[in-house]
């Protein structure tokens, strides 16, 4: 028994039914309960009102419900718009807003609520999810991603990737993550089990191996800084973990160190390294990483082209076109025509990301084109930040910067705030009294992973030649007064 992601219904229904489907903190839930589950939710859904053609807006965070509603609204033909329960409140009403979404269902109560008083009609026909990332000017952009797109995707885990017959993956990344739906599209797809991850699993390393262990888990799925910190856990290792073996990991680069790092762990484990915007449903790229490891190589390529995708460099900006890329950003016409053109007769994309192509086809990652970045595995636009600091009292104008280790790896985001409070031009100081509670307060604006590790406040911001922020600036500005601080304390 599986999910047909073409034609978005359960098939072979007469085997397997008893085997395990999802499995979060609080109970395990087989093919037929899976099934039954979908089918009784859609009624639900039905009687509320919700109709095929509108979005609905999905809160919670690794619950079994919040699985079940999103393959309801597979099989109805309503969009559905995924958010953890890690936003706070105003961002889920200002969603609520843009997608004109009138139900809200929380997975964590099992519950509708009502949203907008009706449910504006999607102007885009076809559309299996609306994702929401980080948007420049301080409001979140809404990517729509179609039916035909999520079963490309779903389809090229099942026949490319030889997982094997039924496995069992790792879910840990949030709904509203799109990397997530690689676990679910993989385990549903092959007949398999995905395994929900809830925080507080997570937070306890050993549980989490034993939680792990017990479920299975053949197949892993993260961003690499997720795999670090698990490395500082003597339990997560091979022989408490013997049926694990594959890696698969995207939304940041996977530097050989980290992969020899887990061949030391798990030496017969298979490494999938991929890459792909949310506007390009998931993943364009992958590529199995294999031992040995050429000395000195930095960075690892992010993969080859898909079947169903086609990679081109203009200007060293790399092009994505195919059914994978998205329809467009929900009401932005205008940023959906900054980066969407037609190439031979498909939908293509701008990624913003510099690369180059190797004469094998191999795509090495060579950062941004403009201030958006990842950390964390989460896409966030510096701009969303700077607009959520600029909302602080007092503040004037904010800016943030991300730091670096040496082989490129994103660490931490640092946040500077200009204030009445007068500082010389370009140097920095600390923060007025008034901004004490400076992270209480934006966790009521910014999900926690988009809140500066340090705020700082600075005197007139440095300017480029054409007047923007000097971000460079005041990334050596940090740096110099952080070498500065211990011969202060001397």
């Amino acid at each position: 028994m599986h999910f047909d992601f073409d034609r978005c219904e359960f098939t072979e229904c007469t085997k397997g039914g008893s085997d395990p489907a999802l499995r979060d903190s609080r109970r395990v839930l087989d093919w037929s309960g899976l099934q039954a589950a979908v089918e009784a939710w859609v009624v639900r859904a039905t009687r509320e009102g919700i109709e095929p053609g509108t979005a609905l807006v999905l809160s919670g965070h690794k619950q079994i419900e919040f699985v079940v509603a999103m393959l309801g609204c597979l099989r109805m033909g309503v969009t559905y718009v995924p958010l953890d329960s890690i936003n706070p409140p105003q961002r889920l009403q200002r969603i609520i807003e843009l997608v004109g979404s009138s139900h809200c269902y929380d997975a964590e109560l099992d519950s509708f609520r009502t949203g907008m008083a009706a449910a504006a009609p999607l102007t885009v026909p076809g559309l299996a999810y609306i994702m929401f990332t980080s948007g420049s000017t301080g409001d979140p952009k809404g990517v729509q991603i179609g039916r035909d797109s999520l079963a490309l995707f779903a389809g090229w885990i099942r026949d490319c990737l030889a997982l094997g017959q039924k496995p069992a993956f790792m879910n840990q990344m949030l709904f509203s993550f799109d990397f997530s739906l690689f676990d679910l599209c993989g385990a549903l797809a092959l007949g398999g089990q995905c395994v929900l991850c809830p925080r507080e699993v997570i937070a306890d390393p050993e549980a989490f191996v034993g939680y792990l262990a017990d479920s299975q888990v053949q197949v892993w799925a993260s961003t690499p800084s997720f795999v670090r910190q698990q490395l500082l856990n003597d339990t997560f290792v091979a022989e408490h973990l013997p049926a694990l073996q594959v890696f698969v990991f995207g939304a940041e680069s996977l530097t050989p160190v980290l992969a020899r790092q887990l061949w030391e762990r798990f030496p017969e484990a298979r490494i999938i390294n991929s890459y792909g915007p949310t506007e390009a449903t998931c993943s364009t790229t992958w590529i199995e990483i294999v031992p040995p490891l050429e000395a000195g190589v930095q960075p690892l390529s992010i993969g080859r082209a898909k079947p169903y995708a086609e990679l081109f460099l203009d200007d060293g900006e790399l092009c994505i076109a195919g059914d994978h890329v998205m329809r467009g950003y929900l009401n932005r016409p205008d940023l959906s025509e900054a980066v969407l053109f037609e190439h031979n007769g498909k939908r293509a994309y701008r990624s913003g990301d510099l690369a180059e192509i190797d004469a094998q086809g191999r795509v090495f990652f060579h950062g941004r084109r403009d201030d958006q970045i990842k950390l964390h595995g989460y896409r966030i636009e510096l701009g969303e930040v700077d607009a959520g600091l600029a909302a602080l009292p007092g503040v004037t104008t904010a800016a943030t910067i991300a730091l670096r280790r040496p082989d490129g790896t994103l660490v931490r985001m640092i946040g500077f705030v200009e204030t009445p409070e007068q500082l010389p031009p370009a140097t920095l100081g600390p923060l007025p009294a008034a901004l004490a509670d400076w992270k209480q307060r934006l966790s009521g604006s910014l999900p926690a992973y988009m809140i500066p590790s340090e705020l700082l406040a600075c005197g007139q911001f440095p300017a480029t030649l054409s007047d923007k922020v000097d971000r460079k600036r005041l990334a050596a500005l940090y740096q110099e007064a952080r070498m500065k601080r211990p011969k202060e304390t001397a």
